[in-house]
């Protein structure tokens, strides 16, 4: 994460003198209620749209399974049924009303939500499906009583349709409901992450205590396969974490002292001694469950669409209704007019497009969530297939955002293996980032670890560099400063490569052993490997990539080019990069802005799509449309894949549903009827039925998506 302050790389100085302990900021999401423990966030209320209001997700799927069960004999003892399918009813007393019967408890047991629902719906003068189906079934159940008691000359036997309309409708709405609570499920199984004590080390070794209890500053024992209890800093040792469930990344993590650990990971191999530094609702788990509830609350044009298109099919099927009565009616047949007209209210409930738009919203906002792409706003997921460029920033986003050593060049006869183990030796004391980039270098050089150089005295020089005792020799390590301090000049060996390193905007460390120069060492903010194949994979869609950044021109063409971006902003002061961002917005693309920082939050809010990454500074969350738990760029691959095929799933469910209705309504209300096609009450129940489950089948394909990061490589990507 960089500092507030500014966005140069981090640490990464020519002439490395203030020797510390940095500190860890811990990561509050905006407006976090301060509550004691983990449990505390377990409670969250599943929101959706006006016809689910007070309807639970159990509530569907006991009502489906008992209006099921009962449906069975009210379609197996329905004439018409028996008519369609070819068999002879049984007879023995009773056996005419087993259809009615049963058909009643079912309309007033498993009918009750939709006939509740659609009462409110006409209090409220908002018409929408809840209408619709209260309607439907309402109309089948009034003229399936009246042909079971013989009154008038009707055959409007529809016990059976209103059995399998309302099991049906209860499935569509059970179906719903699980999308749009798993995400809000979710929450609950992040709650459950946090073990219920931890370790906290005291001045007589350890005691387990309740997590609950734990306070900023505490030292707790995470030991291998234990999960981390809140949020800290590694103070002693080193361990593979693995973070899949907080940032859906796979492959294990490597953590050491120094280093942030987040609340819920698991430490693999290794025991690690971690201060805690943000507990209860400051961790980034609780941060993460309020991001999904957000989520899941927030609205989007797709389901405003879905609303609207509700009320059309309400006032669609009503006027269809009249104009068919009243055209049979002219046509001097009044018994066909009310069949015709009861047949065009019941098929014309297509639940299928009340299921289209947010079961597809409500799977692939889930979907994210476990991908580690926390969706705040569901606008940025429908608005992310249509981006034409994303701007990343570069430090701590497309870059690590610490130093590395990339490049070491020797003289005098020294290997470039005991150059680092020196500078190492000399280094090892010191807690200063440079320094910690140093030893990380020389521990993954074996050469440079088997030499077992040993440093003493250490020292700091201000202002130019650290001192050091190795093996008896004396060993200085620092920057230009240094070298005009104690009047030594680049070995001409050297001088050529040193040169090309500062003409690319790399921080040059000079070593000196004994008072001559024996090398040099380049470190920068070192490019993410994945940042790589985000890159090209962005590329290969057809998304062009651009990249902002506080450096210095050279610094940021270096990494430009390294990355193969299209188009670098650099020199770019923090206030002004929102104008770059309006800038792209000016030549008619739209852009998503990924960055983590507080001096990215009003481009992140200028964008199309902002995109917070690393779950960063507060402010950057709050100006963000999503965030990625983790710091791994190709998320947005994944949040683009997404959008686009849940577009997709919108697109092939609205056609299905609406043609479904196109179709057998003017055939149910019998226009064909003179060429001698009619779509009868069961067969139009029938489609209706097959509709319903088409598009519920088909939004859930998106469960079947591949939004696993490490899919996407440089290979794959071209």
């Amino acid at each position: 994460m960089k500092h507030p302050s500014n966005d140069q790389p981090a640490s990464v100085e020519a002439d490395h003198h203030v020797h510390g302990n940095t500190s860890t900021t811990s990561r509050t999401a905006p407006g976090a209620d301060k509550q004691g423990g983990h449990d505390a966030h377990a409670d969250h209320e599943v929101h959706s749209h006006g016809e689910h209001a007070g309807h639970s997700t159990a509530m569907f799927r006991n009502k489906f399974w008992i209006s099921l069960i009962l449906a069975i004999p009210v379609v197996l003892f329905s004439h018409m049924f028996a008519m369609i399918v070819g068999y002879t009813l049984p007879e023995f007393p009773g056996s005419l009303w087993i259809s009615p019967i049963l058909g009643t408890v079912i309309f007033i047991y498993g009918g009750a939500p939709f006939l509740k629902g659609g009462i409110a719906e006409l209090k409220s003068r908002q018409p929408g499906m809840m209408l619709l189906i209260a309607m439907a079934i309402s109309v089948a159940f009034i003229a399936s009583w009246i042909t079971t008691l013989g009154i008038g000359s009707f055959n409007l036997d529809f016990w059976w349709e209103l059995a399998l309309l309302v099991v049906i409708m209860l499935l569509g709405h059970w179906m719903e409901m699980r999308a749009l609570g798993s995400a809000a499920g979710a929450l609950d199984a992040l709650a459950a992450l946090l073990p219920d004590e931890a370790e906290k080390v005291t001045g007589d070794g350890t005691e387990s205590v309740p997590v609950s209890t734990l306070a900023t500053g505490d030292i707790v024992l995470i030991r291998s396969g234990a999960r981390v209890p809140a949020d800290g800093t590694i103070i002693d040792g080193a361990a593979e974490f693995d973070e899949s469930m907080i940032t859906g990344e796979s492959r294990t993590v490597s953590r050491g002292t120094g280093e942030a650990v987040v609340a819920g990971t698991v430490a693999t191999d290794n025991a690690v001694r971690v201060k805690v530094t943000a507990v209860g609702s400051d961790t980034t788990l609780a941060g993460i469950q309020r991001l999904v509830a957000e989520a899941q609350a927030s609205s989007s044009r797709a389901q405003a669409l879905a609303d609207r298109a509700a009320a059309l099919l309400f006032y669609f099927a009503l006027i269809a209704g009249i104009l068919t009565f009243g055209a049979w009616l002219l046509l001097g047949s009044p018994d066909d007019a009310v069949i015709r007209t009861v047949t065009v209210l019941v098929i014309a409930c297509p639940h299928a497009l009340g299921l289209a738009i947010p079961l597809v919203i409500a799977i692939s906002t889930e979907r994210a969530a476990k991908a580690g792409v926390l969706i705040k706003n569901r606008m940025a997921l429908e608005r992310m297939r249509t981006i034409d460029v994303v701007l990343f920033d570069k430090t701590g986003t497309l870059t690590e955002g610490r130093p590395a050593v990339t490049a070491v060049t020797s003289a005098g006869g020294v290997s470039e293996a005991e150059l680092l183990a020196l500078a190492a030796a000399a280094e090892a004391d010191s807690e200063h980032p440079v320094a910690r980039a140093i030893v990380k270098a020389a521990a993954e050089n074996r050469d440079a670890g088997a030499l077992g150089y040993r440093g003493s005295g250490f020292s700091s020089m201000t202002g130019r560099g650290i001192q050091a005792i190795v093996n008896g020799s004396a060993v200085i390590v620092g920057g230009p400063n240094m070298l005009k301090h104690l009047d030594q000049q680049t070995p001409t060996e050297m001088s050529a490569t040193v040169t090309e390193w500062v003409g690319r905007g790399a921080s040059v460390l000079h070593v000196v052993r004994d008072g001559t120069v024996v090398g040099a060492l380049r470190l920068e903010d070192r490019v993410r490997e994945e940042s790589r194949a985000a890159v090209k994979a962005l590329q290969g869609r057809g998304v062009k990539v651009a990249m902002i950044t506080g450096d210095a021109r050279q610094v940021a063409e270096a990494v430009g080019a390294e990355l193969g971006i299209d188009e670098v902003f650099a020199d770019v002061l923090p206030q002004d990069k929102d104008s770059k961002v309006a800038e792209l917005q000016s030549r008619g693309l739209k852009v998503a802005m990924v960055g983590d920082g507080v001096n990215d939050a009003p481009a992140l809010a200028r964008s199309e799509v902002g995109i917070a990454i690393g779950a960063g500074t507060d402010v950057a969350m709050e100006s963000a449309g999503v965030v990625l738990a983790g710091n791994d760029p190709r998320s947005v691959l994944a949040l683009i894949d997404l959008s686009r095929a849940s577009y997709r799933k919108m697109i092939q469910n609205l056609i299905w549903a609406t043609g479904y209705n196109v179709l057998a309504v003017p055939l149910a209300a019998g226009v064909l009827a003179f060429a001698g096609i009619v779509l009868s009450p069961a067969a139009g129940a029938v489609l209706m039925s097959v509709s319903t489950i088409v598009v519920a089948l088909n939004a859930q394909l998106l469960r079947r998506m591949n939004l696993d990061p490490n899919r996407i490589t440089t290979s794959t990507a071209q």
